[in-house]
């Protein structure tokens, strides 16, 4: 049995589906869970990273753990999962720990927990995410605008799909213990690019527009710790050799390439049709 926390998510519904479709027993955890959120045969439990104790009827019976980086006490849930018999985890960490460790503290306290468990483990550091772009869907439909700041620095955005069937090769065979992927796209890809990428995926124009540093602040604080977002601007902005360079962790864990930006935008057109 293999349980994913986050299993609602951009990453985590993908995951399942794959784990599931594959023969796998998977038991899908979210807060806000239901049955119809899973595919048939999946067993789905609501429970809150931020209060381990809930997570103990999803735990009994597992063998593999999926962890997202939610709550603040990852050793109490790793202490669950070692209690229930969990043999292996893999962590969904962030580029940004081996990057900008001190912007992203909190991400890095949960693969230290990881890493003093005493569990087998694995951690996935994530690249940006190419679904982030759906903060464009309401604007592209309504009136065929994207807002994004620094139009033309580029990153190497990963698709999410691609971070879920790494987590499914890792969490399902072995060879991957004490391992840390870094997952990105296979090239690096601006905002204006992106944008271009979504109005070929729908076949309709699109205006892109380059917002100021402090718009970019402004909306990003409404839903980001003020730390996350200096830390996000200036992985946007400004960001290191290291960020900017494609990894080939994608490829050696899954024998093929990433796919680039204009897949997933083409994947998911009907979201900005």
């Amino acid at each position: 049995m293999i349980v994913v926390t986050g299993a609602t998510g951009n990453v985590g519904r993908t995951l399942v589906r794959t784990l599931a479709e594959s023969g796998h027993p998977v038991t899908a955890v979210a807060r806000t869970i239901q049955d119809s959120d899973v595919p048939a045969g999946v067993r789905a439990v609501a429970a809150d990273l931020g209060d381990p104790a809930s997570l103990e009827p999803a735990l009994a019976g597992v063998d593999a753990l999926f962890l997202l980086v939610a709550g603040e006490d990852p050793a109490g849930v790793l202490a669950r999962a070692k209690e229930a018999g969990v043999a292996k985890v893999v962590l969904l960490s962030s580029q940004g720990v081996g990057t900008r460790p001190g912007v992203y503290a909190h991400a890095d306290s949960f693969e230290q927990a990881v890493a003093a468990s005493g569990l087998r483990h694995t951690v996935l550091r994530s690249g940006g995410l190419a679904s982030n772009a759906f903060a464009w869907a309401e604007p592209i439909r309504t009136h065929r605008t994207a807002a994004a700041p620094f139009a033309d620095t580029g990153l190497p955005v990963v698709d999410p799909d691609d971070v879920a069937a790494v987590a499914a090769v890792v969490l399902s065979e072995d060879g991957h213990d004490g391992a840390t992927y870094v997952l990105t796209g296979p090239v690096a890809t601006t905002p204006r690019e992106r944008a271009e990428a979504v109005a070929a995926a729908i076949g309709a124009p699109v205006t892109f527009l380059e917002q100021t540093r402090e718009q970019a602040h402004a909306q990003m604080s409404a839903f980001m710790p003020a730390p996350v977002v200096e830390g996000t601007l200036s992985i946007l902005g400004e960001p290191t050799e290291v960020e900017r360079t494609p990894t080939t962790d994608v490829e050696k864990v899954l024998g093929r390439p990433a796919a680039p930006f204009s897949a997933w935008a083409a994947r998911n057109a009907a979201v900005f049709a």
